[in-house]
């Protein structure tokens, strides 16, 4: 019975991800972002449930990659073209967010060198960045809008390596970036608050950058 529980959590984390596409497109934004993060939580505990239950396969992570396309490619693209076609007629580049996704994904599930990092922004990662832009406490107008989506594109293909909150134990040794990234988002969400949402996934770059530059050194 263990074995479904992993494929489980994924089915939980693609019906997430449908009602936030219905949110998105009929302009309820903050539903939108919070139908994400909690799609969020489930790709992270679909993949943790898998690991420690020693029931990894092949059809599970064909799973989730579909899952996450619908629930981090289909649902930030069109939360980007609705909130765009209330002022601009380019709206529909938007799309190169689904695209882009897609691709990272199909990259992620060939590429062995993925592992213990990632290759590029994750699409969750960037499925938050994009959606949580509601909370900017500043007006963001038509080409800045325009100019995210084609970023957080290249981001998602980049050869940027970043952590993966991938963990195979619960232990401080080996998992030390993981657990001071996730702290400073808690301490930093703490201060904050709603505010420092936007900005989470750059300081997931900027920490990710750092560590892997004093592994290098090191």
């Amino acid at each position: 019975m263990k074995k479904y529980i992993p494929n489980f959590l994924t089915c939980l984390n693609l019906v997430i991800g449908c009602l936030g596409i219905y949110y998105a497109i009929t302009n309820q934004k903050p539903e939108a972002f919070y139908f994400v993060a909690a799609a969020g939580i489930f790709d992270f505990l679909d993949g943790f449930a898998a690991r420690m239950l020693k029931v990894q396969s092949e059809i599970g992570k064909q799973l989730d990659s579909l899952s996450d396309l619908v629930s981090f490619g289909l649902l930030p693209a069109f939360f980007m073209l609705q909130w765009l076609q209330e002022t601009s007629d380019y709206f529909w580049i938007a799309i190169i967010v689904a695209v882009f996704s897609a691709i990272r994904l199909a990259k992620f599930n060939i590429d062995e060198s993925q592992s213990d990092s990632f290759k590029g922004v994750p699409t969750p990662a960037n499925a938050i960045m994009l959606t949580s832009l509601i909370f900017v406490p500043f007006e963001l107008y038509e080409y800045t809008l325009i100019s995210i989506c084609v970023f957080s594109a290249i981001l998602l293909v980049s050869p940027l390596r970043l952590i993966a909150l991938k963990f195979s134990s619960a232990s401080w040794k080996g998992n030390e970036d993981r657990w001071i990234l996730i702290v400073g988002v808690i301490v930093l969400i703490a201060v904050f608050q709603w505010t420092f949402i936007p900005f989470l996934i750059p300081f997931y770059i900027v920490v990710s950058i750092v560590s892997f530059l004093l592994k290098k050194e090191g």
